[in-house]
């Protein structure tokens, strides 16, 4: 790895290129994949110099790739890794979506923030012949949906407000709230009750349920969803216990198994 190769065999110089690395594109990802060096400069806070140089590496490896406008985008590299991530992600959750759905009656989803949108990586599918089925890998508006309001109820407003803005807000039915300001206001309130419901703001008649995944390796959110006639507003404390329940034996997992990749093979 040009450029980096000699700190690689340093702790501290190695540990902090990749700290580096990996924020410059989160920082590309939070702006929409598409961003110039000068804005990465702003909002990293560091050197241009120690930026060309992390980028450079980056593209070389095919993580990141050159416009001709001389602005850079994440590159193709990532797609592969992002498909096994979600791949892995929705396999060591599928157990608890199938609990959920064992206990609820109906489908059970896990989604994940990408970008200014929402993408669902996982869904056990309830076992009523009329059931709520989404696509795994689709990618849908954050403001209209309980696992996207869940996940922007973890976000900074400011963050929150960009990508509502970014992503826009078009009305899916009378009930989906188009104002950036009205929803931010309702953010803390999610965030202290730690659940959020989708009333028919996505799909008339439908309704869901949504909780954010505390502390996972990326901001993930499960919920249940049904038609409301089968998810009456009286069973939503029991199902957000359930969803709570199954959102915090997912964290531990996932925390689990990355401390256990961290300290590697016993001696």
């Amino acid at each position: 790895m040009a450029g980096t190769s000699g700190t690689i065999g340093s702790s501290d110089g190695g540990v902090q290129s990749l700290e580096r690395a990996f924020l410059l594109l989160e920082l590309m990802a939070e702006d929409g994949g598409e961003v110039a060096l000068s804005r990465l400069a702003v909002e990293s806070g560091l050197p241009l110099s120690t930026i060309h140089r992390l980028v450079r590496t980056l593209v070389a490896r095919g993580y990141v790739r050159q416009l001709p406008s001389r602005r850079y985008v994440l590159g193709p590299r990532l797609i592969h890794l992002g498909e096994s991530s979600s791949r892995t992600l929705g396999t060591w959750a599928r157990p608890h979506l199938s609990d959920l759905v064992d206990s609820t009656g109906e489908t059970a989803n896990l989604a994940m923030l990408d970008g200014d949108r929402v993408v669902y990586v996982a869904q056990v599918p309830s076992k009523h012949s009329m059931r709520m089925f989404t696509e795994v890998g689709r990618r849908v508006h954050l403001h209209c949906t309980g696992v996207g309001k869940a996940l922007l109820s973890q976000l900074p407003p400011g963050t929150a407000r960009e990508l509502l803005e970014r992503g826009g807000m078009p009305r899916r039915t009378a009930k989906t709230i188009t104002d950036p300001d009205e929803l931010l206001a309702l953010l803390p309130q999610i965030a202290e009750q730690g659940y959020v419901l989708d009333d028919g703001e996505q799909e008339i008649g439908v309704r869901c349920v949504a909780v954010p995944v505390p502390g996972g390796p990326a901001q993930t959110a499960i919920s249940v969803s049904g038609p409301e006639g089968r998810v009456p507003m009286e069973s939503v404390p029991e199902i957000v216990a359930l969803l709570q329940q199954a959102a915090a034996g997912l964290a531990a997992e996932l925390r689990d198994d990355s401390s256990s990749a961290l300290s590697g093979p016993s001696s």
